[in-house]
């Protein structure tokens, strides 16, 4: 079945046994046979350059160029800015039925390291801006052809790329088959430590512990004398253009002090006690990663009443998501929810402060901290060996993200024990590398080209 059609396995629910459900997967590849997983084939009419035009309507203009520039750098780097491009091409890619609530953007960097409420650091999903309920082969698809564009990017070579994605693969199924067999309640409440991934997953003690020491010093406080500076006696955030520059209209900033007001009101109650103990005092626009540059983004600073302890929250535009026009549309009227309601559903806890506000000149917005104790892995600077592991701590994560949203008895059902899934995701992953090389290519042809304007380099 495609995307858009009526999810056959809808009716199942968590009351039915697990073997009718494991039955239901395994029944649902009749209709669509493991092997189609592995089908790559362009549209007649496909035109990634089109896409990636109609990504650019509505951002900041100014800003159009620094996001091309980001994604000319590397075919790694263009696939990063381009979920809705296969969004699209997975849309004519035949899809087993069965549902979980997708990340929408599954790519490697959008796995990292966060922290909870209790300052417990987890290792998890930690990018939503695309999340809506969908194909799990969506997702897996994603994470399989970035880690093959990962292996690409660092010259590895085609043995590691298959090795890495197989990696990726195995571990989602063989971590689905037991995450089917667990009590409810125990995989609802199963979080991700930095000891579950040594000792669990085997990784690198090392590499681990410098993850999470380096997004441990990540707080607000630690960025506080980098952010900001003392100007006529005032805390203020210091501009750093184009990447940090200051709101310069008193209309919309007294309009964001609106929003963070509103914002307020869709957090908890114990939440919003703790806010009125801090008072906002200075806002400026921020770029972020590669497919949100030009979204509207700002960061906030707020102070404590004695002005010495400072908290930073981020209030980001919340646009569709790229998987509503071939999927269907979000069940929330507000964007910023959905990616809140999103998260929530994903992660086994998360970011006390997130929230969503309904509009600041007709665009939505949601809420979360900046970088409090928020990290990842550097893939520039992984080895081989390490993307190999890398893959399968990403393909574990995505399982258990799946398993808690979607059927894991009817996932496992489908999926199964055998190499072939594996066998399917690597050749997909492959081809799909090879597509987005070309797509990148002709990008960067275009910007040669003077038709599209860039800035390289930031």
């Amino acid at each position: 079945m495609h995307a858009g059609d009526q999810d056959p396995l809808a009716v199942l629910t968590g009351r039915l046994p697990r073997s009718e459900r494991r039955a239901a997967g395994r029944e649902a590849r009749s209709r669509v046979p493991r092997r189609t997983l592995a089908r790559w084939e362009p549209q007649p009419n496909r035109d990634p350059l089109a896409t990636v035009r109609a990504a650019n309507e509505g951002r900041n203009p100014d800003l159009i160029p620094l996001r091309i520039g980001r994604m000319v750098a590397s075919p790694f780097r263009f696939y990063r800015g381009t979920a809705d491009l296969m969004a699209e091409d997975l849309a004519g890619v035949p899809t087993s039925g069965l549902r979980v609530q997708a990340c929408g953007d599954a790519h490697l960097a959008n796995f990292g390291a966060y922290a909870t409420a209790e300052r417990r650091q987890l290792f998890g999903l930690n990018d939503f801006d695309e999340t809506l309920p969908g194909p799990w082969e969506w997702d897996l698809k994603r994470l399989a052809a970035s880690v093959a564009l990962a292996a690409r990017d660092r010259a590895f070579g085609a043995g590691v790329a298959e090795e890495a994605v197989r990696s990726a693969a195995a571990a989602y199924q063989r971590w689905l088959a037991l995450f089917a067999e667990m009590p409810e309640l125990e995989l609802w409440y199963l979080s991700v430590e930095a000891s579950t991934l040594v000792d669990v997953l085997g990784a690198d003690p090392v590499l681990i512990g410098r993850v999470f020491d380096k997004a441990r010093r990540r707080t607000s406080a630690a960025v506080l004398p980098k952010l900001t500076g003392m100007v006529d006696g005032e805390r203020q955030i210091l501009e750093n253009p184009p990447i940090v520059t200051a709101v310069d209209l008193p209309d919309l900033n007294q309009r964001i002090h609106t929003a963070y007001h509103g914002y307020m009101e869709s957090v908890r109650p114990d939440m919003r006690h703790l806010l009125r103990r801090f008072r906002l005092v200075d806002v400026a626009h921020k770029v972020v990663g590669v497919g949100s540059v030009g979204v509207a983004c700002y960061i906030m600073l707020l102070l404590d009443a004695d002005g010495t302890e400072p908290l930073f929250l981020q209030l980001k535009e919340a646009r569709p998501s790229v998987l509503e026009r071939w999927i269907s549309p979000s069940e929330y009227a507000n964007a910023g929810e959905r990616v809140v309601a999103g998260q929530r559903l994903i992660q086994p806890a998360s970011d006390p402060f997130l929230g969503w506000y309904r509009s600041i000149d007709g665009r939505q917005f949601y809420v979360r901290q900046l970088r409090d104790m928020k990290g990842g892995f550097d893939i520039d600077r992984l080895t081989a060996e390490e993307l190999v592991v890398y893959g399968a701590i990403c393909g574990f994560v995505l399982a258990r993200s799946h398993s808690r949203t979607g059927d894991p008895a009817a996932l496992h059902g489908y999926v199964g024990v055998s190499d072939k899934v594996q066998d399917t995701i690597w050749s997909f992953s492959n081809a799909y590398a090879d597509q987005a090389e070309r797509d990148h290519a002709a990008l960067l042809t275009e910007v040669r080209a003077g038709r599209f304007p860039v800035i390289e380099g930031v």
